[in-house]
């Protein structure tokens, strides 16, 4: 899309200079009628000369990096095109100087006008180009981060239906249809760089819900919602990583507690429990380094991730919701 409004401004920027100069040489510096100017058979020799600069000249030079060879080549082309004008067309006989300070200008305007332009608009294809480079390892990063959330939440969820199988097999069919939605949303939802706030919800609600099942009678989870709206949209699979540390990383016979709520645009998810310390490990630290990266990814300085660590451990994730 760049492309094509790049070249379209390019030829407008070209057919509006070149009607402005053949008006200003005509009607304005000039004293020879029209059917006797002789710049009007100088402009096809002056066209040629500026394309030539701008399709051979300065690509040639500025790969090169040859600016001073360039700058001595255009300055002897002016200078040779003028003494062309003064002495071929318009037949003035006048000195060489006194040609060039009445005539120079017709041709060296040009020139440099349009290598303006030429480096400005290969100013801003680079600029395009790097932008995509940069977009395209975003996107990428993205989906390898997110890869490797998503085999912890599912591997859970499986062996939380397997237990169920053997002890309570008349809830299965409910936990399957549970884990269903949550693989929809990682494999197929989640595959965006926003989902709707709700469905992120839910997929955080299922995940608890398989959790209390797990740790019944081991953990008290305190699971608090306080959603004042949910027409928002969210970076899927950010809040898991807090709330999946939180199980796993807390004691035996504790309370985790996780509350999120939604405000005016902003997000708040406090995940809390008490931290045992022989449970910390490097995938952990991998999982919330990852968390952060996607963070700066996707939302820059419109977050606040924070820890408190100590025998109470306190994850707070912050954002404003799109």
């Amino acid at each position: 899309m760049n492309f094509f409004n790049h070249t379209i401004s390019k030829i407008l920027i070209h057919m509006l200079f070149w009607a402005l100069f053949i008006f200003v040489s005509l009607f304005y510096f000039s004293n020879y009628y029209w059917a006797e100017n002789p710049f009007l058979q100088y402009l096809s020799i002056l066209v040629i000369i500026v394309y030539i600069n701008d399709f051979v000249l300065l690509p040639f030079f500025e790969k090169k990096k040859w600016y001073t060879m360039y700058i001595l080549l255009i300055t002897a082309i002016s200078f040779f095109a003028t003494q062309l004008y003064c002495y071929v067309f318009a037949e003035c006989g006048c000195t060489i100087v006194k040609c060039l300070s009445d005539y120079v200008w017709q041709t060296i305007v040009p020139i440099i006008f349009f290598s303006f332009i030429w480096m400005l608009f290969r100013y801003l294809e680079k600029k395009d180009e790097v932008e995509s480079i940069k977009q395209k390892h975003a996107e990428m990063e993205l989906k390898f981060l997110k890869s490797q959330i998503n085999p912890h939440v599912l591997f859970n969820n499986l062996n939380t239906i397997y237990s169920y199988s053997i002890e309570k097999p008349a809830q299965v069919p409910e936990l399957i249809l549970m884990l269903s939605n949550n693989l929809k949303h990682v494999l197929y939802e989640s595959n965006v760089t926003f989902v709707p706030l709700e469905k992120e919800l839910t997929f955080i609600d299922n995940y608890i819900t398989f959790q209390e099942i797990r740790t019944e009678g081991i953990k008290t989870i305190e699971y608090r919602k306080n959603i004042l709206e949910d027409n928002y949209t969210i970076a899927p699979l950010l809040l898991i990583t807090i709330i999946e540390n939180a199980f796993k990383h807390s004691v035996m016979n504790t309370t985790i507690a996780v509350t999120i709520e939604v405000s005016n645009g902003a997000l708040t998810c406090i995940c809390t429990n008490e931290c045992d310390e022989t449970k910390k490990s490097e995938t952990a630290q991998i999982g919330l380094r990852n968390l952060k990266k996607r963070l700066d990814i996707i939302y820059k300085d419109k977050y606040e991730l924070t820890f408190k660590e100590g025998k109470l451990y306190v994850a707070t994730l912050k954002l404003q919701l799109t």
